[in-house]
């Protein structure tokens, strides 16, 4: 059972949402916050394995939350996924580097929210569903000198090409193409460049794909 915590501070909006995964046979709504400092709260004490996380919200809003979660190691279990009003919210990309694991335009359809839930579980959500590379790009823009040094040392090469090929918005099976292999063997070099790195979810590995200077912006293509 996928337990998930709703974050908005609209009831209206809760409702909607708990109404659509209480009806679904492996989801359920484990609880609900109004605002950020709540929604901390909240999932410390509940331990959700999904956050469904509005940016906008009084007080402390969604970015600052989805930080305190992602710096909390006890809570390392806990995919947060923003939800935002636009795609291209301006906050997107710093909630990406804040820990966020993807995130979802408010108005998406109900079968791709709950396609985006169970995936943020496995570790395979990233985009809101329908946004197209393009935010990527945009993201890429806006990211960090690389660091210096070999950020990467410990991949091996067909680590590295994979993880450049994730940075720059492939699937998992987009991968396995390019590289002429198959889907559960692209799968496991991205599990293991995760695990190596130390990367929470997919998410983090394509900012850590820019960061380190490993994908440059203008490489889409």
């Amino acid at each position: 059972m996928i337990r998930v915590l709703l974050a908005d501070d609209q009831s209206l909006v809760r409702a909607g949402f708990r109404a659509l995964l209480d009806a679904q046979p492996d989801i359920e709504v484990a609880g609900e916050a109004s605002d950020g400092e709540e929604a901390v709260r909240r999932v410390r004490e509940l331990r959700p394995d999904v956050v469904l996380m509005d940016i906008r919200m009084p007080g402390l809003d969604g970015l600052a939350a989805t930080r305190r979660i992602s710096d909390d190691a006890g809570l390392a279990g806990v995919k947060v996924v923003m939800l935002t009003t636009f795609e291209l919210d301006e906050y997107v990309f710093e909630a990406l580097r804040s820990g966020a694991s993807g995130f979802l335009v408010k108005d998406t359809e109900p079968e791709e929210l709950l396609r985006a839930v169970r995936a943020v579980v496995e570790g395979d959500a990233l985009l809101s569903p329908g946004v197209t590379r393009r935010l990527i790009a945009e993201f890429a823009a806006r990211s960090k000198e690389p660091a210096a040094g070999d950020a990467l040392g410990q991949l091996t090469e067909r680590e590295r090409e994979v993880m450049a090929l994730v940075g720059i918005g492939l699937s998992n099976e987009e991968i396995a193409r390019r590289l002429v292999v198959s889907p559960l063997t692209a799968k496991t070099h991205v599990s293991r460049t995760m695990v190596k790195l130390g990367a929470r979810d997919r998410a983090q590995l394509v900012v850590l794909a820019y960061e380190s200077g490993l994908v440059r912006p203008g490489w889409l293509g």
